[in-house]
């Protein structure tokens, strides 16, 4: 058979989230996707409704109604995502017991009209049915994959008829399977996340803590052969599991796989989600008001991790060292949301 970006790095990538937690949709003969949010009503009316007991059936339609609203926002998705972390009456996440919500992925979901102009991310994650992540895939040795993929979604960013499909992605992850090179001038070759940006997309690296590499990979559950065989049956690649290539590209310590496990394990999503993003508004020189979305760096999320231990240990003072261009001003604006919600949870 053929090998290419498929086989090597979106199939295994999807597996390695199975064995994350994420159950696999097919979109064959699905008929429940809404076309204004790419929204998995069955699978969301019927988490929302576990999560919110006591709302009504209609309380929780008008609420669909109001995201599908609210979507359509000229502000990179701000009140959605508000909506999302800080809910004033429909809870979307269970954000104290994670467990109570459902994970779910899928492959080539269409974003746009399937008729005229769209875009099919190769991977797309969701949270009681709402696709709140992204994946790209490039086959290895495609350095200008990433650049071109940056291009690509850039200017998807800028089109109107995309704005809620945008406005309801919070992270996004591109990757060619290769390892970073660091004397790289622009990131052309690694995994790089990202959120939604009017302008430029800022990439960005993730590297790992070296001694968290066996909590990660403990992560993940045991193989499941019964769910492999569903997905390369369902994707149409049955005849590539006995290759040796493929036994390769599933090993989770692939560079994909590892930002995969690093970004959207489910302790990482959800502090990602609920801490690690950010509006920042101001006015420019020139009077123009500017709105951006940040994502928190893994610098800074490792940092905010170390905080959370030395408190954990009832430490409540200590210095945190960063070099240049790390992002310590940031660090400090993100950590006031981080630490409001740990203290108020312990009740300091």
């Amino acid at each position: 058979m053929t090998f290419n970006e498929d086989t090597r790095v979106k199939i295994p990538a999807i597996l390695t989230l199975t064995r994350l937690g994420y159950q696999y949709i097919s979109l064959k003969n699905r008929t429940d996707i809404d076309p204004k949010t790419n929204i998995f009503k069955d699978i969301f009316f019927n988490n929302i409704s576990k999560l919110n007991p006591k709302a009504e059936v209609t309380d929780i339609q008008k609420y669909f109604q109001k995201i599908q609203l609210i979507l359509d926002n000229d502000d990179l998705g701000k009140e959605f995502y508000q909506n999302l972390v800080k809910p004033t009456d429909i809870k979307l996440i269970d954000w104290e017991h994670i467990e109570n919500n459902q994970l779910n992925v899928c492959t080539e979901l269409t974003y746009g009209n399937k008729d005229e102009d769209n875009f099919r991310p190769d991977i797309t994650l969701l949270i009681n049915g709402i696709p709140l992540a992204f994946i790209e895939v490039k086959k290895p040795n495609n350095r200008e994959g990433i650049l071109a993929e940056r291009k690509r979604i850039e200017e998807r960013f800028k089109t109107r008829k995309f704005r809620r499909y945008i406005n309801i992605s919070q992270i996004l992850l591109f990757s060619n399977n290769m390892e970073y090179e660091d004397d790289d001038v622009e990131p052309i070759q690694g995994a790089f996340y990202a959120t939604v940006s009017k302008g430029k997309v800022f990439f960005n690296q993730f590297k790992e803590e070296p001694n968290n590499k066996a909590w990660l990979f403990g992560q993940l559950k045991d193989e499941n052969e019964e769910v492999e065989n569903a997905i390369l049956k369902d994707t149409n690649y049955a005849v590539m599991k006995a290759s040796k290539e493929f036994e390769l590209n599933k090993r989770p310590d692939r560079p994909t796989n590892r930002a995969i496990i690093s970004l959207f394990s489910p302790a990482r999503i959800y502090d990602f989600l609920h801490f690690g993003i950010a509006y920042v508004e101001y006015d420019d020189e020139d009077g123009k008001h500017i709105l951006q979305k940040h994502i928190m760096r893994y610098p800074q999320f490792f940092a905010s991790k170390a905080i959370q231990r030395t408190l954990d240990k009832n430490v409540r003072k200590g210095i945190i060292w960063h070099t240049q261009g790390s992002g310590k001003t940031a660090l400090a604006y993100f950590n006031v949301h981080w630490l409001t919600d740990y203290l108020s949870l312990i009740h300091i």
